[in-house]
């Protein structure tokens, strides 16, 4: 029996991951690894093991990877020390004798120059070090999340419509729950060892783009306002996000606007068997109502 661990079973990514492992495996073959396990108790009445284990803490993680042969190492959140905690988890996986990490990396593009403060360099390292370790390794390098498009987007999209600084590039979103069950065909397959694959959605949209769907949606003109960094940064904080927060969410924009995610790939159809969740789809199922 091959233990399968998923790590931050309490967010989004790794709740869906077990979820859509659930579809693919015996629960008992499955683990969650959470902070705190009491948050998890949905998954636990499912059948899979939750153990407590925090990315800090490298004996904890050293005793909840026994018997596991696959780990998910979820990404760690940005500005929280992230090379730290990638490292505690890759060594007490290497040293509790788990055989192969699958990662979740944010796309690079070759030859860009091009950095998401507090991601890009630290998700590269830990490329390199899984490479280096030994570990038989699966890069699954992420796109931005469709569903960070309306907050990339000002918010208040049909009202406001979509405000942003200016910029041609595009980006080729995908959808959360496209990419948990990629992680998941990834962890409960044979043939992805040491392979990196990159999980663009498609077709890639700039936010000119996500107006005219939205027009298009709502039967109403969305318009593309474009706005200066600084006024961009305003409107986030005064819709109550702190400031090092709304120029956290100004660099993805920046990257969207620079092409950084602008690739294409089957990679993501081909682990899905189908085609991925475009754009109009998903702005189609959360403004369909004509909301706002």
């Amino acid at each position: 029996m091959t233990r399968i661990l998923v790590t931050g079973a309490t967010g989004n990514i790794g709740r869906m991951t077990l979820d859509h492992l659930l579809k693919r495996r015996p629960a008992g073959d499955l683990v969650g690894l959470a902070r705190d396990p009491a948050r998890a108790s949905g998954l636990a009445s499912k059948g899979i093991e939750i153990r407590r284990g925090d990315y800090f803490d490298h004996d904890g993680l050293l005793r909840a990877f026994d018997g596991v042969e696959k780990v998910m190492l979820v990404s760690a959140t940005a500005f929280t020390d992230r090379t730290t905690q990638h490292d505690n988890v890759i060594n007490a996986a290497r040293h509790a004798g788990v055989k192969h990490i699958v990662y979740m990396p944010i796309i690079h593009k070759a030859g860009s120059g091009f950095s998401l403060p507090q991601v890009t360099g630290e998700d590269l390292r830990v490329e390199e070090k899984l490479k280096a370790s030994g570990l038989t390794y699966t890069l699954v390098r992420h796109p931005p999340f469709l569903e960070n498009i309306e907050l990339y987007a000002g918010g208040n999209l049909l009202n406001a419509g979509v405000n942003a600084p200016t910029g041609a590039g595009k980006a080729g979103y995908a959808c959360r729950d496209d990419l948990a069950e990629a992680h998941a065909v990834v962890l409960s397959e044979s043939g992805h060892e040491n392979k990196a694959y990159s999980l663009y959605g498609g077709p890639a949209v700039s936010f000119r783009d996500v107006a005219q769907i939205l027009s298009d949606i709502s039967g109403r003109p969305v318009p593309f306002n474009a706005i200066p960094d600084q006024d961009y940064i305003t409107r986030l904080m005064a819709a109550g996000l702190p400031e090092p927060v709304a120029g956290f969410v100004l660099a993805w924009v920046q990257g969207v606007n620079a092409g950084e995610w602008d690739g294409q790939s089957d990679d993501l159809e081909k682990l899905l068997g189908r085609k991925p969740t475009t754009p109009i789809e998903f702005l189609r199922a959360s403004y369909g109502g004509n909301r706002g």
